[in-house]
């Protein structure tokens, strides 16, 4: 039989902009709730974006709106 595993409810309360998401997202990461294909798929659209000669201008106009 495989490993069993715990299963617990966590719930994340905070003020706007305290990183609520970044830190779940990097307990799911750590606890193996996310597989590698789908953080090679971020990866590789990262790269992608990256590599975009518009991203400078991009970046200027999210500035722009989000000051």
């Amino acid at each position: 039989m495989g490993k069993e595993k715990t299963h617990i409810h966590i719930v994340v309360i905070g003020h706007v902009d305290s990183d609520k998401s970044t830190t779940t997202g990097h307990l799911n990461y750590k606890c193996g709730s996310i597989n590698k294909r789908t953080i090679e798929k971020f990866e590789k659209e990262l790269l992608e974006l990256a590599r975009s000669p518009n991203l400078p201008r991009k970046l200027k106009r999210l500035n722009e709106y989000y000051p």
